[in-house]
């Protein structure tokens, strides 16, 4: 019960990450489609693109760097799991 339990509840987490960066994703694309235009349509100079693209790589970097560190703690709980379930205890 206790495992049904534990993985329902790391499913749930995995959903949020997933949600969390299929929302990011089309926003990041809009926006770099709005940059170009804007260049290509001398709305924006080369100069004024500059910094809008880098904060896009920031933007990128960091959602990369939190899917990451999700998996890392992901694979950190079912590390934990294994362990608990391969203790070497006698069961009642």
């Amino acid at each position: 019960m206790k495992t049904k339990s534990l993985l329902l509840i790391l499913f749930c987490f995995g959903l949020g990450i997933s949600s969390t960066n299929a929302q990011v994703r089309p926003r990041a694309v809009n926006q770099q489609y709005r940059i170009r235009q804007g260049v290509q349509n001398d709305e924006l100079t080369k100069t004024e693109s500059h910094p809008l693209r880098k904060d896009q790589r920031e933007v990128r970097h960091n959602t990369r760097e939190a899917y990451a560190d999700e998996k890392k703690e992901e694979r950190k709980n079912n590390r934990k799991i294994y362990d608990k379930k391969h203790n070497l205890r006698e069961r009642r």
